[in-house]
């Protein structure tokens, strides 16, 4: 597959790819080399929040909208709750070369907000050509380098490239959680208004961090709910010290397996003990690990803001936000739970409901605004069943 280089004279970036494909282009963000799986996002908007969301941890994210940085960034938009999440993206591949900010939000420009949180980027890519290699031969291991004075090792970058292990078998959920408990109290942004507070009255939800987006503590907090949010290696009687009504697996990077190494017995012990549970994305994957299922890497993953999946319970279609590499295996369900969600997309499973216990769980991020609220729902869903409890 041929894969147009950049425009630049000189380039001053490079995404090298572990088959030996070497990618030019003009540097942006921090400078310095990164490794990561390589992966493509769909999304027209939302970047800010793309390259703050911790899922993205030791990956490189190619854009598929070539136009990127035209509203700017804030420090309201950012996704990653902990301050060990700041960096979870390694580096981001572009079309075009980032564009002046033009909102009336913005508050710097996109390369020196990149620089400062250490994301490596590089312009002037065939996105497209890219996007159609991962989509045919699967998630790449790259190396992307940014390096002003346009000197690159290209050997020692593709070595490293293939060197690294990729996203299997680990576990990253440690990397990027909080390393102590928080209460969380901020609601979501309205027109006008921006962040609100909640007073907390509602009932106590227990988010356990492996990753969690700062906008899912958000929606937790406009139901009502007083919110905690706890580390991911936390065991089930740290999680009942402090008495929660429910509690919600968070999102997060990493292999679901992995994870489950430590994680899985907490979670086993809030099933057995009937304590409402909610999980999403990893923690989707984990809740079906601890039921009994099985996960698996996808090829490509799920990465974007314009997924359809269908809710098998009402017949309704809804647009959602996506991102992981890794699924349940539908086919290893056990009886006592059930499918709720396929996507549209490809049939993967999206989301499963245990039937001896109050957990359910979906795969893609109802905090996301695709739809634009299509999934919002699944918050009230889950704070207003335990009012009802």
């Amino acid at each position: 597959m041929k894969l147009s280089q950049a425009p630049a004279p000189r380039p001053t970036a490079v995404l090298v790819l572990a088959d030996g494909l070497v990618l030019r282009g003009a540097g942006l963000g921090a400078t310095g080399e990164a490794v990561g799986e390589v992966c493509f996002n769909t999304a027209m908007t939302g970047y800010q929040e793309i390259l703050t969301d911790p899922s993205y941890a030791a990956q490189i994210i190619t854009f598929t909208f070539p136009h990127i940085g035209n509203v700017g960034v804030n420090a309201e938009d950012v996704e990653n709750a902990s301050p060990a999440a700041a960096t979870a993206a390694r580096g981001a591949v572009f079309r075009m070369q980032a564009t002046s900010p033009s909102n009336y939000r913005a508050q710097l420009d996109l390369s020196a907000w990149m620089k400062r949180r250490g994301v490596i980027g590089i312009a002037g890519v065939d996105t497209r050509a890219l996007t159609a290699k991962i989509r045919d031969r699967g998630m790449p291991h790259g190396v992307i380098a940014h390096n002003p004075a346009g000197q690159f090792n290209i050997e020692a970058l593709t070595k490293r490239a293939r060197d690294w292990k990729g996203l299997e078998g680990r576990d990253l959920a440690k990397d990027v959680t909080t390393l102590q408990s928080y209460s969380h109290d901020e609601t979501a942004w309205r027109w006008g208004k921006g962040y609100g507070k909640s007073d907390g009255k509602g009932p106590h939800v227990v988010v356990i961090d492996y990753g969690v987006k700062r906008n899912i503590l958000r929606l937790l907090a406009d139901q009502g709910a007083k919110v905690t949010v706890i580390p991911a290696t936390a065991t089930y009687d740290d999680v009942m010290a402090k008495k929660p009504d429910g509690v919600v697996l968070s999102n997060g990077p990493g292999d679901p397996a992995a994870t489950g190494e430590y994680s899985l017995v907490t979670i086993r012990k809030l099933i057995e003990t009937k304590t409402p549970t909610l999980g999403i994305c990893l923690g989707h994957q984990m809740l079906a690990l601890a039921a009994g299922a099985q996960t698996k890497k996808m090829p490509q993953g799920h990465h974007g803001a314009n997924h359809p999946v269908k809710d098998l319970e009402n017949g309704k279609v809804e647009i959602v936000s996506m991102n992981h590499g890794f699924t349940v295996d539908e086919a290893t369900l056990p009886s006592n739970v059930k499918p709720t969600f396929v996507s549209l997309f490809d049939g993967s499973n999206s989301g499963i409901r245990l039937t001896d216990a109050p957990a359910f769980s979906v795969q893609h991020h109802p905090e996301a605004s695709p739809g634009p609220q299509d999934s919002f729902g699944v918050f009230k869903k889950f704070v207003d069943g335990l009012r009802a409890a």
